[in-house]
């Protein structure tokens, strides 16, 4: 099944999930100042909220997490809103598990489910053959170490930062995107194409009437699994060719 997993030695392959993660972290970096001050307003202070971010590494549900703390909501609304925003992770999860090798000792599938972000998800799945769960690891490190620093600095600066620096750093999650998603696109017009139909079919659900009161991380299972359904559908991959 493609390449084996000890085709790249480990500390080559943890090195290149460090360069690699450098982007994601002045990405994540900025957002989470954002997240930190968020999270002051609310009432947490610097080690509540470094240890959040370092504990659950998911902006979404983090907004979601400090905005019910601020309007002082229960604790079961607050897991349950935490795990529907989430959701997503489970389809990530589970895709990225197909790149692992069947020789993958069950505890890097276990260390590999803190990994799951957006991000993370994106350049691990990218990989040719498979995955080295080494490389995802170096990813993630360094990405962590940005997010849970940046949220930290947040709470301590407070609102030093103008709103229109903050929202203009956070740019940079949304140009990740597209530097994961273009070489593929480039290279296939049939990936061209989903990625088109995805983008078209994400703004008619932010903009709909009745399709946007669907929570985000529903709005992505729903999508995910109806476009990569029918891609898979079309033209179905053979494993061997992964």
């Amino acid at each position: 099944m493609g390449k084996s997993l000890n085709a790249e030695p480990s500390g080559r392959a943890f090195l290149r999930g460090l360069r690699v993660g450098i982007p994601i972290c002045l990405g994540y970096f900025a957002v989470a100042i954002a997240l930190g001050i968020t999270a002051r307003s609310a009432g947490m202070n610097a080690v509540q909220s470094g240890i959040m971010s370092a504990t659950m590494l998911a902006s979404a549900g983090e907004f979601a997490a400090v905005t019910m703390i601020s309007t002082s909501a229960g604790i079961i609304e607050m897991i349950t809103t935490t795990i529907i925003v989430n959701l997503r992770y489970l389809l990530m999860s589970s895709a990225l598990s197909q790149k692992l090798s069947d020789k993958t000792p069950f505890w890097h599938r276990f260390l590999l489910a803190y990994c799951v972000t957006d991000e993370i998800f994106g350049v691990s799945i990218a990989e040719e053959g498979t995955l080295n769960p080494v490389y995802t690891y170096g990813v993630t490190i360094i990405s962590a170490i940005g997010w849970t620093s940046g949220t930290v600095l947040g709470v301590l600066i407070g609102n030093i930062l103008p709103a229109r620096l903050i929202n203009a750093l956070s740019v940079a999650l949304y140009g990740m995107f597209l530097a994961v998603i273009i070489p593929a696109a480039k290279k296939d017009r049939f990936t061209a194409a989903v990625v088109a139909v995805s983008m078209a079919a994400s703004l008619i659900f932010t903009c709909a009437p009745v399709l946007r009161s669907i929570s985000s991380g529903f709005r992505v299972i729903i999508l995910t699994i109806v476009i990569a359904g029918a891609a898979a559908a079309i033209r179905p991959v053979d494993p061997e060719e992964m």
